[in-house]
């Protein structure tokens, strides 16, 4: 067992004071090594943390569809034809795709202008049924989302998003039961929706207000047409799967050519989540063999300088030898340097990293998008033993040389 009390560590500070551009030059190796390891593991986790904010409440394994101009003839239709969908479509997928668990219509219309009193602001209004909720979590603070009884009778009811309730309604008080003006229409408000996710379909929900699906439809002579298709999947299945076989039920039912990609836009919310992830775990695997070199490449410093010092101290090893120094004393000696000298640059290195993850966590909490930028306690638990245990193979090779130093001819050297 390695020991430290007052003689060794007097050795240890005159070893270092001895060598000290040396010892420098090779802390600062591990110094910077841990550092970089710390802060992007921080840096990191508080990135990946932002992210994960703006895609709260987000359903991970959704998809969506629309319609877009054909590229190939088909059924006696030319190419460059335009569709579009209809409520039909829903209820075909619904039915034709039993790995689907939520399938909803949507549609949109932007460059509204909202008026409330004096107060007015430009957004979208979008026509939702209540199912959407399970593909677009909304954060409800004040009264209520729109209902199957707002569908069946369609009520001119209308949830706000937050940008469009704090301009309309500057005092912030509950604004449920008010009217507001959507280009000539009167909707009464039932509700506030502070999602604050930038992970929306046709428009940010923080400038969008929502509307009971058959009020818009009716209201803006939308017929029995949709402009999208959103839908889940049950678990153990995959969107990208899952997707060709909305792809095969739509176009069958409009004479589109099974082979035509440009008739349909499809986006795979799933395939983008999964993307974010692979990159993430591309930055942690980088950032552990930046900071893992950079460590090695200290440790390997510090065995150098061990075995430097023990080359210049082999008289002093060899006297200490022949006034009875048994092996290990020799050997606890020169790993005690390897230890203090990795352990010392390690921690000067973790504290100024954690210091500076707290800065930018406090600086992104004051600019209104906290996350957490700093490493976990067992993380630091784990960089200290990789220290110890470094600093300890570094000293081995060292050690080991000091304890072959026979004292005649150590003394005869000199």
């Amino acid at each position: 067992m390695i020991r430290f009390d007052l003689d060794t560590c007097e050795e240890i500070i005159l070893t270092i004071t001895r060598n000290k551009t040396r010892s420098l030059l090779t802390a600062f190796g591990i110094f910077w090594g841990i550092f970089m390891l710390v802060t992007l593991m921080g840096g990191t986790k508080g990135v990946q943390d932002l992210l994960a904010k703006q895609f709260v409440g987000f359903a991970t394994n959704s998809g969506f569809m629309g319609t877009n101009q054909t590229s190939k003839a088909y059924k006696g239709f030319q190419q460059g034809r335009f569709w579009e969908m209809t409520n039909d479509d829903v209820e075909r997928v619904r039915v034709s795709v039993p790995e689907i668990e939520v399938v909803t219509p949507n549609i949109t219309k932007w460059g509204i202008d909202m008026v409330y009193q004096e107060n007015k602001i430009s957004g979208t209004i979008k026509g939702l049924y209540p199912l959407y909720a399970k593909i677009e979590e909304p954060n409800i603070t004040m009264g209520r989302y729109i209902n199957d009884m707002d569908i069946r009778d369609k009520r001119k009811v209308c949830v706000l998003g937050s940008r469009i309730f704090e301009t309309l309604f500057p005092d912030k008080k509950n604004p449920c039961g008010k009217f507001i003006e959507v280009n000539g229409i009167y909707y009464r408000v039932i509700g506030v929706n502070m999602a604050a996710g930038n992970m929306s379909v046709q428009g940010q929900s923080e400038t969008s207000i929502i509307v009971p699906f058959s009020t818009m439809q009716q209201n803006y002579n939308f017929g029995d047409k949709i402009q999208v298709i959103s839908y889940t999947v049950k678990r153990g299945y995959t969107v990208s799967n899952v997707q060709k076989k909305v792809e095969a039920v739509v176009k069958r039912a409009h004479d589109i050519h099974p082979d035509d990609k440009q008739a349909v836009i499809v986006v795979n919310a799933e395939a983008m989540f999964g993307m974010m992830d692979n990159l993430f775990s591309g930055i942690k695997v980088l950032g552990w063999m930046v900071g893992l070199g950079t460590i090695l490449a200290g440790a390997i410093g510090v065995s150098n300088i061990m075995m430097i010092t023990v080359k210049e101290r082999t008289t002093e090893i060899g006297i200490r030898r022949a006034i009875g120094a048994r092996p290990n004393d020799i050997l606890q000696q020169i790993l005690s340097e390897s230890m203090v000298l990795t352990t010392l640059a390690g921690m000067t290195g973790i504290s100024l990293s954690v210091f500076l993850l707290d800065v930018i966590e406090k600086v992104s909490s004051s600019s209104g998008a906290p996350a957490h930028f700093q490493i976990s306690f067992w993380g630091a638990i784990g960089a200290c033993l990789l220290l110890l245990v470094l600093g300890l193979l570094a000293g081995l090779a060292p050690a080991f040389r000091a304890m072959s130093i026979k004292p005649i001819e150590a003394i005869r050297d000199e």
